[in-house]
């Protein structure tokens, strides 16, 4: 009864703990991101996209993927701008367990089963710009897509750092349908070159 007792104890410990931690990395990545619409032009965009995909007149198709346009440029310079403010964070800050299972403090008792939050970003940000750029001169229903999983795969290495991998992974299928198999798929293959050589794929 008393080991059941401790066990219970125990456990309640590292729960507080891990939601402490979780507390931590959400207000660090909130405080750098509230300077910023990221979130909110992600979300216009997603909606926009599937106007566009969805619209049966060509005319007017045509202005919805033009004022896409527009919010792609502006969302693109806005996250090169959070890059470079959160790439200014301590690196003991930034690091992201690869562990399978959230531990508290994991970063600090397994340092070699992490990656820095901020290559990472800085990955996503070119990988961001370049589909925004349209450099392989894709069509607009395919940039669309590419730039489509860049952003979630972005969004999937923030809630990585604020949780943990399954979290993120979970919250993916959730809110977009979409497994992290086929994020790391439906990027570019320069992105999903150097995400994999960072994370570990």
């Amino acid at each position: 009864m008393e080991i059941v007792i401790l066990l219970m104890f125990a456990a309640l410990g590292v729960q507080l703990l891990k939601s402490k931690e979780q507390r931590r990395r959400i207000a660090l990545l909130g405080s750098h991101l509230s300077r910023h619409q990221i979130e909110k032009l992600m979300e216009n965009l997603t909606q926009g996209y599937l106007r566009a995909l969805g619209e049966d007149d060509p005319e007017r198709r045509a202005q919805i993927w033009s004022m896409l346009s527009t919010a792609e440029t502006e969302l693109s310079e806005q996250f090169q701008r959070f890059t470079a403010e959160f790439a200014k964070v301590w690196s003991d800050q930034t690091l992201v367990s690869t562990l399978p299972i959230a531990i508290p403090y994991a970063d600090k008792l397994f340092p070699l089963a992490t990656f820095d939050l901020r290559q990472a970003l800085a990955i996503h940000a070119k990988g961001i710009a370049a589909a925004v750029e349209n450099r392989e001169n894709r069509s607009l229903r395919d940039k669309a897509f590419t730039l489509s999983a860049e952003l979630f795969l972005m969004q999937h290495s923030c809630h990585w750092f604020c949780r943990s991998k399954a979290i993120a992974s979970a919250r993916m299928l959730a809110r977009h349908q979409t497994r992290y198999a086929q994020l790391l798929s439906s990027v570019a293959p320069e992105t999903r070159q150097a995400y994999c050589k960072l994370v570990g794929c």
